[in-house]
């Protein structure tokens, strides 16, 4: 590994693609009892309410975060108002397997985003491992059949999936930059909330878009109720939490490598809820995935 990671570091990361993974198979339970990007702003507005006595100082007049409002609008924009929104919206037509293992590409994105918008140096290693992450990949869109590959067609869910994931490798990154004060910096809840307001702005612009074009259905029940209460509490409040801590102690591209344990949390999640059973190309894919990222991140 680039860096040395502390026990207490490395069960840390191992939180959020565990949520991440519940929330892939719960968004794909319940797609057809509310739209995606509702999905998205009512998740988030949950979570706001949980956050709120925790970090309400954040929004007063006199708030550090004002003053580098910029900075946490791009930070709500990437993070809140566009992944999760993407992630539904790619569960629409994806199995939680296949939207976790497309997602699995993480670090590649997080290598060519450090390495093109951060300056951060790319050895050949990284290169050799970031192809058989690549080949992974491919042969999750391909269902297998490398012949397909030049038929291909692109379930939507796949495109949307990989725009989340290079959405996420930016908000990774800029994770880790350390220019606002201390004072919002040092607490986890002030943090989150920081993003979590202009979050929740884009998250509506984009609710209320998806309802001008007509998708306003919901069919409000106890499964639509529990699911609303998971994602509300787990994927967003406490994946952020421990994303955020674990990224600022073990950098990015580092934390990058625990995103490919969430196809494996998917599919032991699918297979007990969904039905979904994994099929050999998912195993072979997520084991090249593993693979290149085992090489890239050696020293």
């Amino acid at each position: 590994m680039t860096q040395r990671l502390s026990p207490g570091t490395a069960a840390m990361l191992v939180v959020p693609p565990m949520l991440w993974a519940g929330n892939a198979v719960v968004g794909r339970l319940v797609h057809d009892l509310i739209p995606p990007l509702t999905l998205n702003f009512i998740r988030w507005v949950l979570a706001f309410g949980i956050l709120l006595p925790l970090a309400h100082h954040v929004l007063r007049r006199d708030s550090p975060l004002w003053p580098h409002w910029r900075r946490y609008a791009l930070l709500g924009l990437l993070g809140v108002g566009l992944y999760n929104a993407l992630q539904y919206m790619a569960l629409q037509t994806s199995t939680p397997i296949n939207a976790t293992l497309v997602g699995s590409s993480m670090p590649v994105w997080m290598l060519a985003v450090g390495a093109m918008f951060f300056k951060a140096p790319v050895t050949r290693r990284q290169v050799a491992g970031a192809f058989l992450s690549m080949c992974g990949v491919l042969l999750v869109l391909s269902r297998g059949e490398w012949s397909q590959l030049l038929a291909l067609r692109l379930v939507p869910g796949d495109l949307f999936m990989v725009l989340a994931t290079i959405s996420w490798a930016f908000y990774s990154w800029m994770l880790s930059g350390t220019r606002e004060p201390a004072t919002i910096r040092g607490d986890w809840a002030a943090f989150l909330m920081a993003q979590m307001v202009f979050g929740l702005a884009w998250s509506g612009s984009f609710a209320g878009l998806e309802w001008a074009s007509g998708r306003t259905h919901i069919e409000w029940g106890g499964p639509l109720v529990a699911a609303l209460a998971f994602i509300a509490v787990g994927p967003a409040v406490l994946a952020y939490r421990f994303w955020g801590v674990g990224v600022q102690r073990a950098g990015p591209a580092l934390a990058s490598f625990f995103v490919n344990l969430t196809p494996l949390f998917a599919a032991m999640l699918s297979a007990a809820f969904l039905g979904d059973t994994p099929q050999l190309f998912h195993g072979v894919a997520f084991a090249l995935i593993v693979g290149g990222i085992v090489v890239s991140s050696r020293r």
